[in-house]
């Protein structure tokens, strides 16, 4: 682990604009509170307050993106950083770009022969008979570009599906219909060219919402997941293929579905969560990592496209 004097001046990206707004200075006091500790000359940049020329003209030499959703994660805050060249932490350009899009991620994946649930694009004038006929019961329809479930619903009967497209319209112009998976929900980081342990969720009623995942504790978290070891390692390697295909780099997070021992892929996050309630820091707890030392080996793998 490289020492923090080798970092510079190092700002952590928080807050924004975005509907994860209050996820992010969650997740961003978080790590600059772990930076700290260990001497990191860290410092919280909210872009909300702050213009993103600051960054040059304060000299900061490295930043760690905690922001979450739109602005964020979905590339245009890597190009600027790209562009004054400040090293960032997470994927680039272009891998942020089409995570962000469940619907393209979709498509990358399944041209890479990988496995993600059948889905519908949704418009004002789809036949919602039919997409409950194509994808059967219940659903979960979603705005195409947020994430930490904002917008999202589960749909389990078909006179649902108008009203569960309007609401996720609201926050995007494209609304993805999915087929619902059951199964066990698992989720896996990486980090650098490893997976880390797998974390089996279970929600109260498979409900695991934007509420469910930041504000309660009734969701239980199984880290070490409970598979057998086999089964985890050829999970793992799914994981980094995905984050592969999509060109993700330094560190991330994939979530799916297991059913009848097939996984299914759902999305991929290139700057998840980092709050009390998150899963990167659970797994890697599981792997023997401390939050300090995650956070400091996430600095470590900032780079350029």
């Amino acid at each position: 682990m490289s020492q923090s004097p080798e970092f510079g001046k190092v700002a952590v990206l928080l807050g924004g604009h975005s509907a994860e707004r209050e996820v992010s200075l969650m997740s961003g006091n978080a790590v600059l509170a772990a930076l700290q500790s260990q001497g990191v000359d860290a410092h919280a940049f909210d872009p909300a307050k702050r213009s993103l020329s600051e960054l040059k003209t304060d000299g900061f030499e490295r930043a760690f993106v905690a922001l979450h959703g739109r602005g964020g994660e979905d590339g245009s805050l890597q190009g600027a950083l790209q562009w004054m060249g400040i090293p960032y932490t997470g994927s680039g350009v272009m891998a942020s770009a089409v995570s962000m899009d469940k619907w393209r991620t979709k498509l990358v994946w399944i041209a890479a022969g990988l496995p993600t649930p059948r889905f519908r694009i949704l418009y004002a004038d789809t036949n919602w008979d039919e997409v409950a006929r194509e994808l059967g019961l219940p659903i979960f329809v979603k705005p195409v570009h947020e994430g930490s479930s904002v917008g999202a619903t589960k749909v389990t009967d078909a006179s649902q599906l108008k009203a569960a497209w309007e609401l996720a319209a609201r926050y995007d112009s494209l609304v993805i219909a999915e087929e619902f998976v059951d199964g066990e929900e698992l989720t896996a980081p990486f980090l650098g060219d490893k997976a880390l342990p797998l974390v089996r969720i279970v929600a109260p009623g498979g409900n695991y919402d934007y509420q469910n995942k930041y504000f309660t504790d009734v969701v239980q978290y199984h880290c070490p997941s409970g598979l057998p070891a086999e089964q985890e390692s050829a999970l793992q390697a799914v994981i980094l293929r995905a984050a592969q295909a999509l060109g993700c780099r330094g560190w991330g997070r994939a979530d799916l579905m297991l059913r009848d021992g097939k996984p299914y892929l759902l999305e991929m996050n290139t700057a998840p969560g980092m709050t009390g309630h998150s899963l990167v820091p659970m797994s890697a707890r599981a792997a023997g990592m401390s939050f300090e030392q995650l956070c400091v080996n996430i600095l470590e793998l900032a780079s350029l496209d």
